[in-house]
């Protein structure tokens, strides 16, 4: 006989199995024993692997940690070729000819203006930088300016450019120096006074002017000689054959009028020379005149190479003075690009 549970005896079942399978699993909790399924088991070994965020700052060493356990090492550095260590002979035979070469610069005059305080050894003092820096000084002027204080010095010279800006910077770190102006590539006015004496008697006569003492006097040629000058000059062409000695051609003495006429001439044309360049004629003496002129140095040099065929016997060069040009402003406000512009063809007058 089939025994049939009633619908009120089958939750009464239902639940005493919910209540064993409740204590037995409290049972395991508290043994320490807990149920993993196969899909439990499968997530716990995948958690094993996934990279986990770092611990949470907690001192000052824990960016340090980060890196070192964190962040993948750098790669070695590249190998680097050291150079070996050279021997002292090496070192020598690089010093001697693997000098490094002098400057190409080309070598040019340049024109200093010293602005200075008027006091005693400034001169010394400059013109001892200049040489201690191996620079020969062309010219020099210095003088007083309008203020009592002050004096300006122009200074030329040759030299590179380099070599001649550092001399002009220590220069200007002197104490009594004011400033330091390099003219050289600027638009200035150069002038230089020349002083020149030259003879108006001729070429010929140079020499005898020379010896001829303070006044130039030119000196003349004695005939008289003594009876032994004369037996050693007859003797002496006797053994030539008779034939005179090829020496240099005395000139003759002149007659009074012929010195007159020699002078007057030089004198005209060393004074139409003169006023060609500019200059004049100062002083006029007895067998020379001195010619003064202002210009240019190159201006200076070619007025006296031309006075050279008449007799220079002296010369005196003051030296370069130079003073910049004042830059000229124009005030007219017109624009250039408007005078070739297009012309408009109504406004020109008919025909």
């Amino acid at each position: 006989m089939t025994r049939r549970l009633s619908s009120t005896a089958l939750p009464a079942t239902t639940m005493a199995t919910h209540m064993a399978l409740r204590a037995r699993s409290a049972l395991r909790l508290s043994r320490g024993i807990r149920p993993l399924s196969s899909t439990a088991v499968r997530r716990f070994s995948d958690d094993e692997n996934v990279p986990k965020p770092p611990r949470p700052i907690d001192d000052s060493t824990s960016a340090l940690d980060y890196k070192t356990h964190v962040r993948t090492r750098p790669p070695p550095l590249p190998a680097m070729d050291l150079p070996r260590s050279r021997t002292a002979e090496e070192a020598v035979t690089n010093i001697l000819y693997n000098t490094p070469p002098p400057s190409l610069q080309p070598f040019k005059k340049h024109v200093l203006n010293c602005l200075v305080q008027n006091e005693p050894g400034v001169l010394s003092r400059v013109s001892g930088i200049l040489a201690g820096r191996g620079f020969n000084i062309d010219s020099l002027v210095v003088c007083r300016t309008e203020i009592r204080d002050l004096s300006r010095m122009s200074i030329v010279l040759q030299g590179q450019d380099g070599v001649v800006e550092q001399a002009r910077r220590q220069l200007e770190d002197l104490v009594p120096v004011w400033a330091v102006l390099d003219y050289t590539n600027t638009h200035c006015i150069e002038r230089e006074l020349l002083l020149a004496k030259v003879s108006i008697l001729g070429p010929e006569y140079l020499e005898q002017q020379f010896t001829g003492g303070p006044t130039h006097e030119p000196q003349r040629h004695h005939h008289d000689s003594t009876k032994q000058e004369m037996e050693v000059k007859l003797a002496h062409n006797f053994e030539r054959a008779g034939q005179p000695d090829q020496d240099a051609p005395i000139p003759p003495p002149l007659t009074p009028s012929e010195v007159i006429h020699m002078k007057s001439n030089n004198l005209q044309a060393i004074s139409t020379l003169s006023t060609q360049f500019g200059g004049k004629i100062v002083d006029v003496s007895e067998h020379s005149v001195i010619v003064e002129m202002c210009g240019k140095t190159k201006r200076v040099e070619a007025f006296l190479t031309l006075l050279k065929p008449f007799g220079l016997l002296e010369s005196a060069r003051t030296g370069l003075m130079v003073m910049p040009r004042t830059p000229f402003r124009s005030d007219d406000t017109e624009d250039v690009s408007d005078a070739g512009g297009v012309v408009d063809a109504s406004l020109l007058p008919p025909g």
